[in-house]
């Protein structure tokens, strides 16, 4: 159901420059040199500068995984949708997860009322849902099987893909819409075909994009993966 698949870093601040002049001054002369502006640091965007920031690479910085997850380029997801633990009163049990479509945030309840708080792509108009589902499986890396309607539609799909274990697919790695991680939501024994997955658009994060699936940065789908348990109930509001 998803249709990730149509579009598939360091930044560093030189500001010690003046700081070495402020040391060089020629006796009884004003370090006129030392006093300039440095115009590269004026210059350096918001999202650059908390790139440089070890908060930033905290959340962001390139994973070592199966395969190698890059560092989040800096200012691609607005920083309202970083992830974060925040106070949130939900009455429901922690390991729950709950999705605002609305608001484009995907809530991991914690005990305390508090919950740790991800940005999230959902569903584009006509292809969103609510409702409460389980977590019937989860994987690392996972396997893509469009269905064949889709494979149909669309040729770039219907070169990419080929037979794999379960069927016609695109192997899990790098080039894999469904990216690092993924959960399965299901609806007593039917599967909703909706997933949690990772993505190759992180810049799609707070937009509706998908056809239903909810989409989540790599380093963000790697975190709440560690964290949900198969069998965990996941409600959209």
């Amino acid at each position: 159901m998803c249709d990730a698949y149509r579009r598939f870093f360091l930044v560093g601040g030189a500001a010690s420059l003046t700081l070495a002049l402020a040391g060089c001054k020629t006796s009884g002369q004003p370090n006129q040199l030392a006093a300039r502006p440095n115009p590269k640091a004026e210059t350096l965007s918001a999202a650059e500068r908390a790139a440089a920031s070890p908060r930033y690479m905290a959340l962001y910085g390139a994973v070592s995984d199966k395969f190698p997850v890059n560092a989040l380029k800096p200012g691609v997801v607005p920083e309202m949708y970083w992830r974060r633990e925040v106070d949130y009163v939900s009455g429901e049990p922690s390991g729950t997860i709950i999705v605002d479509p609305r608001a484009h945030y995907l809530y991991f309840v914690l005990s305390g009322d508090r919950a740790m708080r991800y940005g999230v792509g959902v569903g584009k108009e006509g292809f969103g849902w609510n409702g409460i589902a389980t977590i019937k499986s989860k994987q690392e890396w996972p396997d893509w099987y469009p269905p064949m309607e889709m494979i149909e539609r669309d040729p770039a799909i219907k070169e990419r893909v080929g037979t794999l274990q379960s069927g016609i697919g695109v192997p899990g790695g790098l080039s894999n819409p469904l990216g690092a991680r993924a959960m399965y939501l299901w609806q007593g024994n039917k599967d909703t075909l909706f997933r949690i997955h990772g993505t190759l658009e992180p810049w799609t994060i707070g937009k509706n994009v998908s056809s239903g699936c909810i989409r989540m940065v790599n380093q963000d789908v790697i975190d709440l993966y560690g964290r949900v348990a198969a069998g965990a109930t996941v409600k959209v509001i």
